[in-house]
């Protein structure tokens, strides 16, 4: 009996030990030498005195003008990846003029005549500068000099993308879903376009958006991210397949405890430096509120808003404010405009663009070119007053640790790399670590002046492999992502 006890007491005393000491029992996060971006707290072990901030995109211009005979003033629904030494970009040619706000026209301008929905394409050498190749391979208004890829079922919201699956046919190496329900498609240069099947692929949805499909190369499947209502409110859904014809069914995607909003597009993609992240920007819609007189049925805001996963099912939705508003141009503030085109380029070496269709009803409707820093959705952020971030217990390897910041010219950041309990490893210290400030993309941290970098060319390369914490001391700064890598 007295055994007994013993063993309950000493188990208790375990429980409470590792209570009292987290550390001890936190796995540690395999993060290898892959970038991290701080869109949501997966690296995150505790924050005092700063915060996540969001960073809104600013704008680079009009990119294309939906004004050609088979595109309109509801032309939506676009999508861009980038293929090799090009930018290709598909999106519904549609017009309807009687959803016009005649008031709002200036004097001269034309809408271009009612047509069926077709699928569009243009093509870009640096993702600024647009052309419509004239393709032939359709009739439009008694002409082929236009640039249609498709005609026919899921031209709504055909929704392509460029197969990274090295076991793809070479006759599959572009794929689509369009419709409603989803119909799988093919294609051996991305301009034309079949039908894998006469059956659709996934039918568990409602689908009246753009339904987002791409191959997921960290974790080798096809990911398709789609539309459903749950509860009268719009919501999307995540299926997987190895094949791109039989699909998993759709799980609910699962937003923790934010708000319910209607989310009428979800624009997610992988993002292009660290895949293993799903970067999304819904077009949120708000159907009750309008500001300009539209016929009835057609009302509603909409603004574009963030949210990150790592699955396609947890989301990440802390950020409730817009990531783009409809802003001080009027034609904005009509229903389902401000849509977010899926993908995100790199068109300078430092900077990335993503693309918004505006002025959705007007004759002026058109894709805005937007654009962030490189990794610059989100920052760990202070002010002059200052704060700290400490992470998770974490494995890397690599000899260097790179960050992508900012600092005022007062600002600064240290970091100081402990042990999985917290304790300053000798030669990482915060004493001993840089004073850093400036604007870089990617800066390599080198502690110059540590006994670590006494004993080795390469400090890192001894604590590699282990689990260490970071802790980032900051004032006036932003800290947008880190990596570990080897030289």
């Amino acid at each position: 009996m007295m055994r007994k006890a013993l063993l309950v007491f000493s188990l208790l005393l375990s429980v409470a030990a590792a209570s009292a000491n987290p550390a001890e029992t936190t796995e540690a996060l395999d993060i290898g030498s892959r970038l991290e971006l701080f869109v949501d707290d997966y690296l995150i072990e505790s924050m005092n005195g700063v915060q996540l901030r969001l960073h809104s995109p600013r704008s680079a211009g009009q990119v294309l003008a939906f004004d050609r005979p088979w595109e309109g003033n509801t032309s939506l629904y676009s999508t861009v990846f980038r293929d090799g030494d090009i930018y290709r970009l598909y999106y519904r040619g549609s017009s309807h003029p009687d959803y016009v706000v005649r008031r709002l026209m200036e004097t001269g301008e034309e809408v271009v005549p009612s047509h069926p929905q077709v699928t569009c394409y243009a093509e870009s050498r640096d993702g600024i500068h647009w052309e419509r190749p004239s393709l032939g391979l359709y009739e439009f208004d008694g002409s082929r000099d236009n640039s249609i890829v498709w005609i026919g079922d899921g031209g709504h919201n055909f929704a392509p993308f460029k197969d990274g699956n090295p076991a793809a046919e070479p006759t599959q190496r572009y794929k689509a879903l369009g419709g409603g329900p989803l119909w799988a498609f093919r294609s051996v240069d991305g301009i034309r376009w079949e039908k894998i099947r006469e059956e659709p692929v996934i039918t568990d949805g409602a689908f009246d958006s753009l339904n987002v499909p791409f191959w997921d190369s960290v974790r080798q499947l096809y990911v398709a991210i789609y539309r459903d209502f749950a509860n009268g409110v719009r919501t999307i859904k995540c299926a997987t397949s190895k094949d791109f014809i039989h699909w998993t069914p759709g799980e609910w995607a699962d937003y923790g405890d934010a708000p319910r909003e209607h989310l009428y597009t979800n624009a997610t993609t992988p993002y292009f430096r660290a895949p293993h992240i799903y970067v999304a920007f819904p077009k949120r819609f708000l159907p009750w509120r309008h500001q300009l007189p539209v016929p009835e049925g057609d009302e509603g805001l909409s603004d574009g808003v963030f949210m990150s996963s790592r699955d396609g099912i947890h989301w990440d939705r802390r950020f409730l404010e817009a990531f783009i508003r409809p802003g001080r141009d009027r034609r904005n503030w009509i229903h389902r405009s401000n849509m977010v085109s899926v993908g995100v380029m790199a068109t300078a070496p430092e900077e990335m663009s993503i693309y918004v269709a505006r002025h959705y009803t007007f004759p002026s409707a058109h894709l805005e070119r937007m654009v962030l820093r490189t990794d610059g959705f989100v920052s760990v952020n202070t002010g002059y007053p200052g704060g700290e971030l400490v992470t998770k217990p974490l494995v890397f390897q690599g000899d260097n640790l790179v960050l992508n910041f900012a600092t005022s010219a007062a600002g600064s950041i240290r970091v100081e790399i402990q042990d999985a309990q917290g304790n300053p490893l000798p030669g990482f210290a915060l004493e001993e670590s840089p004073l850093i400030w400036g604007d870089e993309i990617e800066h390599t941290v080198r502690w110059e002046r540590s006994h670590a970098k006494a004993t080795s060319d390469k400090p890192l390369a001894r604590i590699a492999g282990k689990p260490v914490r970071l802790r980032f001391v900051m004032r006036d700064a932003d800290l947008y992502s880190l990596r570990f890598r080897e030289k």
